[in-house]
């Protein structure tokens, strides 16, 4: 398989589900497990960091009128935009501590383990399913909800734990209302994905990488255009009450993962 299809592949899934309730670490690290041996190190740093700054990309163009309300009315210092802001700072609290803190063991982690990814997805099932069923009310975000929201990020950096699924489950398991769910899932990992592009940039481990630009670009317009379509997909998703369907979804990739780390 030749590197720049492999880009595209790794684009479109990376874009797909980043929004999409399934998990997208622990799709890419199927995808690893299935391609080929030296996938996992030809697309290593680099392409990770251009899919991430694409999904970032398509999120902030999908939420561009929220964003622009939210930052120009904060500059006149409007209370809710304000405090809309210091909800999503809380949130990032706990991924940055066990981001910097656990770093070296998080990393260990995306070796192809295909028993944990499989067994991370299964629990992402259950999130889904039983959020789907427990929701029952429409209540405001709170900073509180947002800390417990942002725990529910931090878990979900384990690969098979799916970050929009666990984020918005836990909102709704909070009685969040669904639309604010959505929003303040997809918005919170924004800042968070530019500062770990920021550290990966600075690191300087990316000029140790030798990969072609135009694997680079197709990785990126895939992953841009496969993360805008799934996010506005996501959405209506949430306001109609289908998070059961993907709940299925990971249990059937759940299981094929874990029987294919015995075969």
């Amino acid at each position: 398989m030749s590197e720049l299809l492999r880009a595209v592949i790794l684009g479109i899934i990376q874009g797909l589900t980043e929004f999409l309730p399934v998990s997208s670490s622990g799709h890419l690290e199927i995808a690893r497990f299935f391609l080929e041996d030296g996938v996992q190190t030809e697309m290593g740093l680099a392409m990770s960091v251009v899919l991430h700054f694409a999904t970032a990309l398509a999120t902030v163009f999908v939420f561009r009128k929220d964003v622009w309300h939210i930052l120009s009315t904060a500059l006149q210092k409007d209370k809710d935009s304000i405090g809309f802001i210091l909800k999503i700072i809380v949130s990032m609290i706990p991924a940055a501590m066990v981001g910097f803190f656990f770093e070296d063991l998080l990393e260990s982690l995306f070796n192809k383990n295909m028993l944990l990814v499989g067994s991370m997805l299964l629990i992402t099932a259950f999130l889904l399913w039983y959020s789907e069923k427990a929701h029952t009310a429409n209540r405001s975000l709170t900073y509180g909800k947002s800390l417990l929201i942002g725990l529910a990020q931090a878990v979900a950096i384990l690969p098979g734990v799916s970050r929009s699924g666990s984020t918005i489950s836990t909102a709704l398991l909070l009685n969040v209302e669904r639309s604010e769910a959505a929003r303040f899932s997809f918005l919170m990992v924004v800042p968070l994905i530019f500062g770990k592009i920021a550290k990966d940039l600075l690191s300087g481990s990316l000029a140790e990488e030798a990969i072609s630009t135009s694997a680079l670009g197709a990785g990126f317009v895939a992953a841009f255009v496969a993360g805008f379509l799934a996010c506005k997909w996501m959405i209506q998703i949430v306001k109609n009450a289908r998070l059961a369907y993907f709940a299925i979804y990971c249990f059937i990739v759940g299981s094929i993962a874990i029987i294919s780390q015995f075969i």
